[in-house]
């Protein structure tokens, strides 16, 4: 028999959902409760597209709004959003993404662009960059899909993450040389020969537990903690990039933004030249870059 309960004008559904995820805490509650409705339109649609929706006052069937109460729900209990919908925005790309990887950040898309900036100025015909610890494969498919010309390498430890790694790169950039390994001995077949090292390390300090409850809760600790200081795989980094890197070539380190400092007499104590530490969007320092003598 056909359903007779009345359909839902979409403004009703998105007002009472905004009003749910607020009372939740949920730090954007109109801007996720529009992408929890756009996910209901389909995979593909858009922010816009529930806007243009509100304005010819399009209306859900009730199965719809029952599946996107059950969205809203989700959200409320502080599930990530793109573990929701299975898709994390970056930069040109939507990755795939879900429990066991690290959601790649807004910040880490200013490190991708400070990567792809040294990965361009590289003289070199075909520049080979490397992207240690990639999770998601974020700063990789930046590079590969930024800068066609650049032959990019990425390397992950995790036996969760890399499949989701995989899954992207196979979807957005397959020519990625792609290994499953521990960064710390990566790529001895690239000694001397890498323009760009790059990596989104794990840099919160063991004993500092992150504020947002979302990170706590779902992001892989061993995408999260880096030691007492934070800094372990840092060193490690450091030294990989002095072996990986050519004369010139340019190490990209996304981190705290109270490290760097730390960070930059690290590097130099390490051999790196012209550390150097830039902002992000909102004037912390997230990211520190050297030269390889």
């Amino acid at each position: 028999m056909p359903d007779d309960s009345p359909r839902i004008p979409f403004r009703d559904a998105l007002r009472g959902a905004s009003d749910v995820l607020a009372q939740a805490g949920v730090p954007d509650p109109a801007v996720d409760a529009e992408l929890l409705l756009a996910w209901i339109l389909g995979p593909a649609a858009s922010r816009g597209e529930v806007q243009a929706a509100l304005v010819r006052g399009d209306a859900l069937d009730p199965a719809d709004h029952e599946a996107y109460r059950g969205l809203v729900a989700r959200r409320a209990a502080r599930e990530p959003l793109q573990h929701i919908t299975g898709v994390a925005p970056f930069r040109r790309l939507a990755l795939r993404v879900g429990p066991g990887v690290f959601v790649p950040r807004p910040e880490t898309e200013m490190v991708a662009q400070l990567a792809i900036d040294a990965l361009t100025a590289a003289a070199d015909p075909a520049p080979i960059a490397v992207d240690l610890g990639t999770g998601s494969g974020a700063i990789a498919l930046a590079m590969a899909t930024e800068v066609p010309h650049a032959r990019v390498h990425a390397v992950e430890r995790s036996d969760e993450a890399i499949a989701w790694t995989r899954r992207n790169v196979e979807a957005l950039a397959p020519d990625i040389d792609l290994r499953h390994g521990d960064l710390s001995d990566a790529f001895d077949d690239l000694d001397g020969r890498v323009a760009v090292v790059a990596s989104n390390p794990p840099y919160v300090p063991d004993d500092a537990v992150p504020r947002d409850e979302e990170v706590r809760r779902h992001d892989p600790a061993v995408a999260l903690y880096g030691g007492a200081d934070g800094l372990d795989v840092v060193r490690v980094i450091s030294r990989v990039g002095m072996r990986l890197a050519r004369s010139g070539g340019t190490l990209v380190l996304e981190h705290g933004e109270w490290q760097g400092e730390s960070i930059r007499a690290l590097l130099a104590a390490d051999g790196w030249l012209g550390a150097s530490t830039h902002p992000d969007l909102t004037t912390r320092e997230r990211a520190t870059t050297a030269i390889r003598p």
